[in-house]
């Protein structure tokens, strides 16, 4: 969604005026790997849906949404925010923060990742309330709320400027229309943690790998063809064997043959020279 700035741009501060750094830590192990998978196995279809390379990431990074002092009063910090169609930098820099009255533009999807109860994720306070702030004021399409203890995840669609919260489809799965794919919970190993990750699926319910897993899927892939062609080299060296043995047991039977018939002449020869017509042969004369 577009945002209206109240006040010229030029009277307020930019991504490099505003603090970027609030000076809470990390509030578990999984936050930094959850967006590392989540960033990483969106970037094919990201790059497809952008081939100008027009949009941006966001990883406990703010979202100025009001001028406020000081400025942290203002601004929300979402674990994972997706931005279409704004470019990959800023004024020739990476940004510190996105700032919605300097780009206008609002994040297709805000991710929070709960510790707690999820009380914070889901307040609604006006002014204060992140959900507040999410659903009124920087209203991305969707919001999604992920809580690693219930291993669940609860999504919400932007509708007429209210979330109305998502039924999971079939597969357990909520669509993300707009950018083509499904966000659920999945059990497995990454980074060395077997755990709930929430993840992205195609919308055929593929899930998307990371770059990791993508590079061991062709290894995988690679060493099954090597095998493969291992197997039918395999197969053809046992053809060719059976092949030379049946050639080999033919002219075995065709010595045996020759030497037969060779054994026979002889013998029609010896009676002959005794004057024995071999072929007039009667029971006496044998």
């Amino acid at each position: 969604m577009t945002i209206t700035p109240t006040q010229a741009q030029t009277q307020l501060p930019d991504h490099t005026q505003l603090p970027w750094e609030d000076g809470e830590i990390v509030k578990n192990f999984q936050e930094h790997p959850q967006s590392i998978l989540l960033t990483d196995s969106i970037a094919p279809i990201l790059n497809r849906l952008h081939p100008d390379g027009r949009y941006d990431i966001g990883q406990d990074s703010g979202i100025y949404w009001r001028v406020t002092n000081p400025p942290l009063k203002g601004c929300v910090s979402p674990d994972w925010f997706y931005v279409p169609n704004i470019p990959p930098l800023l004024d020739g820099q990476m940004r510190r923060s996105y700032v919605l009255w300097q780009e206008r533009i609002s994040p297709a999807i805000v991710l929070e990742f709960v510790s707690g109860n999820g009380a914070e994720e889901r307040d609604r306070t006006p002014e204060t309330g992140k959900f507040w702030v999410y659903e009124t004021q920087i209203q991305p399409e969707y919001y999604g709320i992920y809580e690693v203890q219930r291993q669940s995840v609860e999504v919400y669609r932007l509708v007429n400027g209210r979330y109305q919260r998502m039924t999971p489809n079939g597969r357990g799965h909520f669509p993300i229309e707009s950018m083509g794919v499904e966000l659920g919970i999945w059990q497995g190993v990454y980074q060395n943690r077997d755990l709930p990750w929430m993840r992205w699926w195609d919308s055929e319910g593929n899930l998307l790998l990371a770059g990791a897993e993508r590079a061991e899927r062709e290894r995988r892939e690679k060493e099954r063809e090597r095998l493969e062609k291992e197997r039918e080299r395999e197969r053809a060296e046992r053809a060719e064997l059976g092949e030379r043995q049946e050639r080999r047991e033919k002219e075995r039977e065709r010595l045996e043959k020759e030497q037969a018939q060779a054994a026979l002449q002889q013998l029609r020869d010896r009676l002959l020279a005794r004057g024995i017509d071999p072929d007039n042969l009667s029971t006496e004369d044998s």
